[in-house]
Order: C-alpha cells, then structure tokens, then sequence
C-alpha cells in the first residue's frame, strides 16, 4: 500500500510539475498502476483492517437483543443471560460502547442567563479534615455561590448544613460580596433548603425578605447547575493543594484571600474576568432590604438546676441566677446568647466540636454562692424572736421563790 507522503507527492508532481505518469513512476521507482491509482482516488489512502471474528461477535446479537428490550439492564446480567464465560472487563467494556445506541435521548438546552438574574448556590465538602477543638476534626461545609452572568464565585465555610446556617450563610455572602439579591437562587434538592416541592419556613423568610424567588432543580439535572458545579472542582484543584488548616477560621481567612485571584482569571466564555463583570451583574439585581432577615435560630427553654443549655450537641453555662426561669437562647454562626426580658445571661462563642461543654469561670463562682446562701438557710430577723420574761414561768407552776412553797393545784398554764 502507498504510504500517504508517496501519494501527496505523486499527486504534486503530476498536477504542478506536469510529470507524465511514466516519468513519476521512473524518478520515484515505483510502478507505473501506483501511480495510476493514487491520480484516480479522491482521497489519501487509509489503512484498513479487516474485522477479525472475536468470541463476543458470536453473542453480539443477543446483547443488543436485552439492550433494546432493557437499555439500563447490568453488564453482568447481560452476560449471563447470553452464557458469557470470557472476561468480564473486555464484555463491560463491549456493552459500555454500545448501551448508549439504546438509551432514550436527552436533551439539554443552552440556558441563557441575563444579568442579575441567578445565583447559582451548592455545598461543597472539601476533603481535608479541619480541627474545630476539643482533639476533634470534621468535614464541613462550604457554601459556594456564583452569579451566573459574571461568573464571579463567594464562599465560606459553614458549621454545618443545617437549615439557619444555610439562610445565615447565604445572607453572609449576598451582603458583604454582591452586595445586591439576584431575582432568583438555584439550589439542588438539598434538606435543609427544602424537601418535595417546599421549601423550609426559614427559608421561605429569607426568600420573602429579600425579595427574591428560590428555585430547586429536578433530579438527575446536574447541568443547571453546571457553572457552581464547575466552581467546586475550581476550588478542589485550585484552591486546596498544598494548604494547611489549623481552623474552620483559618480555612476562612485563607479563602477569603484567594478568591479575588479565582474572581480575576480569564474566563473563556466572559472573554474576560468575573470582577469586570460584577458591576453589570450588580445593576439589574435588587437592592438589599432595609430591613436584615432573620439568620438566627431563637429558642425558648426552662434553665435547670445544673445551669446548662444544651445548643446543637454542645452544653453552654449559663448565669445560675436565672434557675427556673424561662430564657431565650440565640445561635448565629459564630456565638450563642441567653437573654431573659432583655437582660444577658451568657454569651460563648460557638462551639463547631461536638459533646463538649463550655463553662464561663464566672458562672461557676456564682453558683457556688448561691449554694453556700441555700445551705446556711435564711438568715434570721432580730423581729423573729420571742422574748418571754421567766417569772411569767413561775407563775404558771405556782412557784414562789421568796418563801419557797408551791401553791399549783396541778394545771400548766
């Protein structure tokens, strides 16, 4: 077979140095029907083997038999079913190329996103392991958002995925990064967002508030979200290699100094950078509401004797005066606080370990005094006593202590 140069080179020499086929085929040493055919094909020549008879060609048929009756059916089923006794690898790989001939079409439409129209939101579970105290270390959480015209990416990592930390996250981020509320959040089917087409009460508040409309993708739609998605495996391979942690803090500080270099790369798409495309982004979202949402959680508890609350698996001390008492008990993402009628009670910051007990020194001394005043009992008034005078005694028995004779008729007064 002529060798793809040889045809190259036959076909200029006949067609601009005007050589006859003869003299090709004498300056080239080749013969003169080479020459021939590589003039008359309508293309370079191809190199073609002829299909061997392999031992899966022989159950071939079958398979695409079960993979049009079944698309979806296992591999491993497929194979026993047609009486596959080769390798398992070579058969996984054989219907692994032809399953999606017989898969039902899916099509995706390109998604057009006009400014300040959506944030794209997802949790992204960084690998490493953080201390949070105690000897304790976690995997948690990072919201990552991205507005889906700028392409400009906020993330903080959260203590957990629990619903008021989700609403105090995104708050976080809208506020001190956009600065602004898209017209709409994209979320997947996560718990604490909402479940089965409702979305959880606090964050149906967050949503009202600020204005703006949650919408939760279908299942199996990854590609709606595919701009945040594309930004957790950012983040993954661009942000995480070669660092350390010392703290969810510290994971935060360093976070926070890295994104401004995320949000000033090229991006092919922009044919510029995210930060350059912030502003337009920023003037068709609605503006911040006067008023701040609640991104609190705000419960009310009777305190017991041992004056301790318990707040998401951890206890707190509290000022032992209030025993008894119902108090308000307010979590954020960095402090917990018991109040009653407006006066504060205690005040830690939040614990992101787990079964640890977190005791204010002053409480402790408190309680210790009110111990001691119960013990001793109440002190006595100088009112309370009863002074009687003893001769009032003598009398009552008939004792005469002058003469010395009794005079009682045997009563006691």
């Amino acid at each position: 077979m002529i060798s793809l140069e040889d045809w190259a080179l036959i076909r200029h020499l006949h067609r601009s140095e005007g050589l006859s086929q003869r003299a090709i085929a004498r300056q080239l040493s080749i013969a003169r029907d080479t020459v021939a055919n590589a003039l008359a094909s309508d293309g370079p020549p191809k190199y073609e083997r002829a299909a061997a008879v392999s031992a899966i060609s022989e159950v071939e048929p079958r398979m695409r038999a079960l993979l049009m009756a079944y698309p979806r059916m296992p591999a491993t089923v497929i194979a026993e079913r047609v009486g596959w006794t080769g390798s398992i690898s070579w058969f996984r790989e054989r219907v692994r190329a032809i399953r999606p001939e017989y898969l039902p079409a899916d099509p995706v439409d390109r998604l057009e996103h006009p400014p300040g129209r959506a944030i794209q939101c997802d949790l992204w579970f960084p690998a490493p392991r953080i201390a949070v105290g105690f000897g304790q270390e976690a995997i948690l959480p990072v919201l990552v958002m991205v507005a889906a015209f700028s392409r400009f990416i906020a993330a903080v990592m959260l203590p957990s995925r629990q619903t008021m930390d989700l609403v105090a996250g995104m708050w976080q981020l809208l506020s001190q990064n956009f600065s602004a509320v898209p017209h709409e959040l994209w979320w997947d089917n996560e718990a604490g967002i909402g479940r089965r087409g409702r979305l959880t009460e606090p964050v149906t508040a967050l949503v009202g508030t600020l204005g703006a409309r949650l919408v939760q993708m279908k299942p199996y739609d990854p590609e709606s979200k595919g701009m945040v998605e594309r930004a957790n495996r950012y983040l993954e391979t661009s942000f995480l290699p070669g660092r350390d942690f010392t703290s969810p803090e510290d994971f935060n500080d360093q976070l926070r100094q890295w994104l401004p270099t995320a949000n000033s790369r090229r991006v092919r798409v922009l044919d510029g950078r995210p930060i350059d495309f912030l502003d337009a982004d920023r003037a068709q979202m609605l503006v911040l509401p006067p008023v701040p949402p609640v991104t609190e959680t705000v419960t009310s508890v009777r305190l017991g004797r041992d004056y301790y609350l318990r707040v998401a698996g951890n206890d707190y001390s509290v000022d032992p005066h209030a025993i008894g008492q119902l108090v308000e008990v307010r979590t954020t993402l960095a402090h917990v606080s018991v109040s009653r009628a407006g006066h504060l009670l205690a005040i830690h910051d939040r614990c992101w370990a787990a079964r640890q007990t977190l005791t204010d020194p002053a409480h402790v001394a408190t309680a210790a005094t009110l111990r001691q005043q119960f013990q001793a009992g109440p002190t006595p008034s100088a009112g309370d006593h009863l002074v009687r005078d003893l001769a009032d005694y003598d009398r009552a028995f008939g004792v005469d202590f002058t003469t010395g004779a009794a005079t009682s008729d045997g009563e006691v007064a």
